[in-house]
């Protein structure tokens, strides 16, 4: 077991001390405020602490970890083993303070502060440190920790630390569920006339698919390859600007989803409007959870619209327990610089919360509507990503929507490029 020494031991440090220690490590450890007793242990030991105590190995602290509140860092980057670190600390066996480092990114402190909104009311991507500093396409903070065990292992070569495997997550939103099917007679007239379209016609008539309809070829793949997905549903009680799936009370929709509730596991799409208003983010709930029968504990924002804190805090009392939102609406990258999941840590009261967060790296509306990728750049995007999560045996989460799969011809190579990649991962 590994002792650390700290002079204080605050709900910040001992939320990051099991993040790093027993979550993505893998090795047990145990907090000590008693020098004696440290002095004497015999074991494997940091020194946590700004005191001298001699041949111990030494991280020297941020002061982030010991305060409370929320306040401007002095975050000044630096290069430590060809990639970017911050907290730099001299004279030390670290040259940062990674624990704090650590606790500044996956909390998202910085989403605290006071920031510049984009088009959506969400927090834009380019106040982040990560985008500034040009490490938003790596997940900076495993990498970090790779090399902090290396460290340890130097000191300790004796040391037992546990590998968690690589691991690959396909994930899906379903926030328009077909592009002309059971859209009613006036918005398919009104669409017919705004771009008159013979596709249209033939799908209504049931000679062809619907352009969005990609679940027959999503339930091949899965089947073929052995993938485990999660499905999230949007379920809107009525439409709005941002929220446009067929309404749940719709007979076609409900078997929709039941189909997909007793093969897969299934997820809260919450509306645009609920992350406003609690009650609408709990009546959704309840409507997904009796179309599907199934207790509903995971969610991803629609449009990944997140405000800190209170989309969490609404999160939790609705009785959510895992949230896939962890990633930006505008831009592919780790938004909290990690391929692993955390517990969220609400940083307005100072509490360890009990909700999980899994973040991703890859969407593809991401690729196509923001960055303007082409199919063959949004290819090698994805490669990057599930190259860099192998290589750190974290966990590569991506976001693919359904109309993006099937037949419309504004997304054609798409669904190539999706059933290419998963034989890949999969083999």
């Amino acid at each position: 077991m590994l002792l650390i020494y700290t002079p204080q031991s605050t709900t910040r440090l001992q939320y990051i001390c099991k993040f790093i220690f027993e979550e993505v490590l893998g090795t047990s450890y145990t907090l000590t405020i008693d020098e004696v007793n440290f002095n004497d242990y015999d074991g494997f030991k940091i020194n946590y602490s700004d005191i001298f105590l001699e041949e111990i190995f030494q991280i020297k602290p941020h002061s982030i970890l010991f305060e409370t509140g929320i306040s401007e860092q002095d975050v000044n980057c630096f290069v430590h083993k060809e990639h970017k670190a911050f907290f730099k600390k001299e004279n030390a066996h670290y040259p940062f303070d990674v624990f704090a480092a650590t606790f500044y990114l996956i909390t998202r402190y910085e989403e605290y502060l006071p920031h510049r909104l984009d088009m959506y009311g969400r927090y834009a991507h380019e106040n982040s440190i990560a985008y500034k500093e040009d490490f938003l396409n790596i997940p900076l903070v495993n990498i970090w920790l790779a090399h902090f065990k290396e460290i340890l292992q130097q000191h300790f070569p004796t040391i037992i630390f546990k590998q968690k495997p690589f691991n690959f997550l396909p994930t899906y939103d379903i926030d328009m569920a077909w592009s002309y099917k059971e859209k009613g007679l006036l918005r398919n007239a009104g669409g017919f006339l705004k771009s008159p379209s013979i596709g249209r016609l033939s799908a209504l008539l049931g000679l062809s698919d619907d352009p969005f309809d990609s679940y027959d070829f999503l339930h091949g793949i899965h089947q073929q390859y052995y993938v485990k997905p999660l499905y999230f549903f949007l379920v809107a009680t009525e439409n709005g600007m941002y929220d446009k799936n067929i309404l749940p009370d719709n007979e076609a929709m409900q078997l929709l989803i039941k189909a997909h509730a007793e093969k897969y596991d299934i997820g809260l799409h919450p509306s645009w409007k609920s992350n406003d208003a609690i009650e609408i983010l709990k009546d959704e709930k309840a409507v997904l959870e009796n179309i599907s029968s199934k207790s509903i504990k995971s969610s991803r924002q629609h449009y990944i619209k997140c405000t800190m804190p209170e989309t969490f805090q609404y999160l939790i009392e609705t009785g959510i327990m895992d949230d896939y939102s962890m990633g930006y609406g505008s831009i592919n990258g780790f938004r909290a610089s990690v391929a692993s999941s955390f517990l969220w840590y609400d940083l307005s009261t100072d509490k360890i919360t009990k909700l999980r967060m899994h973040p991703f790296c890859f969407m593809d509306a991401n690729c196509f509507y923001e960055q303007k990728l082409s199919v063959k750049e949004s290819v090698d995007e994805l490669m990057h990503y599930y190259k860099y999560c192998k290589l750190i045996n974290g966990t590569l989460i991506t976001i693919f929507h359904n109309n993006f799969l099937g037949v419309d011809k504004k997304f054609m190579g798409w669904s190539n490029l999706y059933k290419d990649f998963i034989s890949q991962v999969q083999e």
